[in-house]
């Protein structure tokens, strides 16, 4: 396993966050990875469906980092349809819970597609085959209420909300900022910028982990929305 990225100055004093996997080795090693990264952090865990729902209700932690193939309880069997089921329960009851997928069944999250377009939070998938780095960086993203689920799209054929296309005319065709969007849509700041992440994620534009610009995403996100056609 790779080393872990620096350790971030800003990481809240009380950051919470559960894992959730129903083998010893891989929990094991997800959580040495998390505690190089947030060392301050109180890391929880969970092996079965029954257990994580358990916590989260007692500890509502500020990140999920769970696997798909889980037991409903202890002694059943693992399967990736009770991680799915899971997943949906979560983001039904928690709309502002950050997640991220650590799994080798990862293409399964295009049954619940909607929810995860629909859900207010950080949403991103880490396959069990990327490097710690990469893991990391998508555990951070999460954290930051970024959505990245470029790994378990269908084909190249782009998914975009009206309400999302909107967002994009008021901000490159009248320039409008955040505030101004969300007064002339008449909703609030925090749904503009959940558009935002979306829209991102289905244009592929993501954060430069060594070029913390938001300014820069932006621009990226007008030239793709561009070459998609979806603003002229």
């Amino acid at each position: 396993m790779l080393s872990a990225m620096s350790q971030n100055p800003s990481e809240p004093a009380k950051l919470r966050l559960l894992v959730v996997d129903d083998h010893e080795i891989v929990l094991g090693g997800t959580i040495d990875l998390l505690k190089q990264q947030y060392p301050h952090a109180e890391i929880l865990t969970a092996q079965t469906v029954a257990s994580t729902l358990s916590q989260v209700k007692l500890q509502m932690p500020d990140l999920i980092v769970l696997d798909l193939s889980l037991p409903e309880a202890s002694g059943s069997a693992a399967q990736a349809e009770s991680g799915v089921q899971l997943l949906k329960t979560l983001m039904q009851n928690y709309p502002t819970l950050n997640l991220t997928v650590q799994s080798t069944h990862v293409r399964a999250l295009v049954r619940i597609r909607p929810e995860i377009d629909r859900h207010k939070a950080g949403f991103t998938v880490a396959d069990k085959s990327l490097s710690s780095r990469e893991m990391l960086t998508r555990v951070d993203w999460a954290l930051k209420g970024i959505t990245h689920t470029k790994d378990i799209r269908r084909g190249r054929t782009l998914e975009v909300k009206p309400d999302w296309i909107t967002v994009l005319k008021l901000a490159f065709h009248e320039g409008l900022q955040d505030r101004s969007i969300a007064k002339r849509m008449q909703v609030s700041e925090r749904t503009v910028r959940h558009y935002w992440t979306k829209i991102q994620d289905v244009l592929e534009v993501y954060p430069d982990e060594d070029k913390q610009d938001g300014k820069n995403i932006r621009i990226q996100t007008e030239i793709r929305a561009r070459e998609e056609g979806l603003i002229d």
